[in-house]
């Protein structure tokens, strides 16, 4: 566990990692727990600063989440924010109470002195140090302070909240009744600053630089001579766990990559021609294309597709695994947003996708773990990446699912549907980047729909497939919305899909978000 850094305490906001990756875009350490965990663990983490996150509940409610009082007494700030907020003015001797109007959406802030008077000579409390009066700000709640704690002042107030910030300076705490961590609050990413380096003191040293020097020297401690092997798939997180594993050990690691005849159009070509012959990593080409297609052949059932890529990916890779002589560890990509699901506010996520390429593979194989990007968010393994040496195309490529097309080529999987929802796949991203589109998008892609329909091609009468195409912006793939792409890119693909394709002769573009849909169709 790093230290000298911020803390988060979730208390089930849905805003939760924003705020950590707020403090960490300031070139800070930042790490959520949840809410209960014990004082001696906070205490062991040293934090520079708190910050109580928001929730769904409210602070006098039966079984509402409180922390560990004894985090007042620990010398060090805190900030809280909207029930974090409604948390201090609770546990510090304020009042609390529901509200008859909620308040949601955009605001204007008054910024105040500690007097309680309008700011209108710009000498703001710390927390609004160079933040201009009237800033929008995004409010989302529905208590209320009624009276602040002892030794709390008002410094902002909105036309519906007249606490909208409070603030103790002699203790240093903080409290915000709105998100300074969503986009929608203009200038929220110079209040947390604020927060982490004119409160808290911070010094901004989590740099992707150190942050390799750091996990070279302790994955060659943890594997100390022992053997390791990777997963290579081609992602961005298998192709940086497998550089930077390289980069400590050398022809320790041995990489695995199984060809499941499910991937992009030349991936597997891509994929040994960059570590073999420019990373000079060893790596296991293990093409078992048929074997696949031979256990998938008959099945439709998207759950079941994934229960079997996943058993046979285990089963080729522990079959090859076998052949290497004296491997104790296993690397994978493990980012934090995973960390979180496990031991967060919520808990374990209910549902969770069956599939993951290294799922089982520890215990299946008895392998102990070697996860150097456990601690990192998505836009920071990006930048390790780039950092070592990694192609901007492997670091910013979109997101590919486990099963990969088995489960955009709906129904049964047959090469000649493969070949298709490949080609139509592969054309899709060429003209997605030919427009410049490829970083402004979370993921795009084409899927083979199971249906036929009647077109005309030449003076001839088609009955053939039909494509779907599915682009999204998301942050994290939680919640995604479809992309507006312009209709000329749109054109661009279908044309191209219905002349050079074989067997597709319509082509729709996919309007669902997420929820209610999901982003892949299977």
């Amino acid at each position: 566990m790093r230290s000298e850094g911020i803390l988060v305490l979730d208390f089930g906001s849905q805003y939760t990692q924003l705020i950590a990756r707020r403090v960490r875009e300031s070139s800070v350490y930042s790490e959520i727990l949840p809410y209960n965990v014990p004082l001696s663990k906070i205490k062991e983490f040293s934090p520079k600063g708190i910050i109580l996150s928001g929730g769904p509940s409210s602070v006098y409610a039966d079984g509402a989440p409180l922390p560990d009082p004894g985090i007042f007494e620990l010398g060090v700030p805190i900030l809280g924010l909207c029930y974090g907020m409604q948390l201090m003015a609770h546990m510090l001797g304020g009042k609390v109470a529901g509200s008859q109007r909620r308040e949601y959406g955009r605001a204007e802030l008054d910024v105040c002195l500690a007097s309680g008077k309008l700011n209108t000579k710009g000498d703001a409390d710390a927390l609004f140090k160079g933040i201009s009066n009237n800033s929008i700000v995004w409010m989302s709640h529905g208590d209320k302070i009624e009276t602040l704690p002892p030794g709390f002042d008002i410094i902002a107030k909105t036309g519906n909240s007249p606490y909208a910030a409070m603030s103790n300076p002699e203790k240093r705490f903080y409290a915000l009744q709105f998100h300074p961590e969503v986009a929608h609050t203009a200038e929220g990413s110079n209040i947390i600053a604020n927060f982490v380096f004119g409160v808290c003191g911070c010094k901004p040293e989590w740099k992707m630089a150190s942050f390799i020097e750091e996990s070279v020297r302790e994955i060659k401690q943890k594997a100390g001579g022992d053997g390791v092997i990777c997963a290579l798939s081609g992602g961005v997180d298998s192709s940086v766990v497998a550089v930077l594993a390289h980069k400590a050990l050398g022809d320790a690691l041995t990489c695995i990559f199984v060809d499941n005849g499910l991937l992009r159009k030349d991936e597997a070509v891509k994929v040994m021609d960059m570590f073999q012959k420019h990373f000079h990593i060893k790596v296991v080409h293990v093409d078992a294309a048929q074997r696949f297609l031979d256990k998938l052949k008959g099945v439709t059932d998207p759950e079941q597709k994934r229960k079997i890529i996943g058993r046979e990916f285990i089963a080729v890779f522990e079959e090859e695994a076998k052949k290497i002589k004296g491997v104790s560890y296993l690397a994978q990509g493990t980012l934090y947003p995973d960390v979180i699901e496990s031991v967060s506010f919520k808990g374990p996520s209910a549902v969770i996708k069956s599939h993951h390429n290294v799922g089982g593979l520890p215990e299946v194989m008895k392998l102990k773990l070697i996860e150097p990007l456990r601690e990192l968010f998505k836009d920071e393994v990006r930048a390790v990446g780039e950092e070592l040496g990694l192609s901007g195309e492997v670091c910013w490529r979109h997101p590919f699912p486990g099963p990969g097309l088995a489960i955009r080529c709906l129904g049964e999987v047959t090469a000649g549907k493969l070949r298709m929802v490949r080609e139509a796949d592969a054309i899709v991203l060429e003209e997605l980047k030919k427009a410049g589109l490829y970083r402004n998008v979370w993921q795009c892609f084409a899927v083979l729909l199971p249906v036929k329909s009647v077109g005309v091609m030449g003076d001839e009468r088609t009955y053939d497939r039909a494509v779907a195409i599915r682009a999204v912006q998301s942050l994290d793939g939680m919640t995604a919305d479809w992309a507006k792409l312009p209709y000329e890119v749109l054109g661009a693909m279908s044309s191209r899909i219905v002349n050079e394709v074989k067997g597709v002769n319509r082509v729709v573009y996919d309007i669902s978000s997420k929820p209610p849909g999901t982003i892949e169709w299977e």
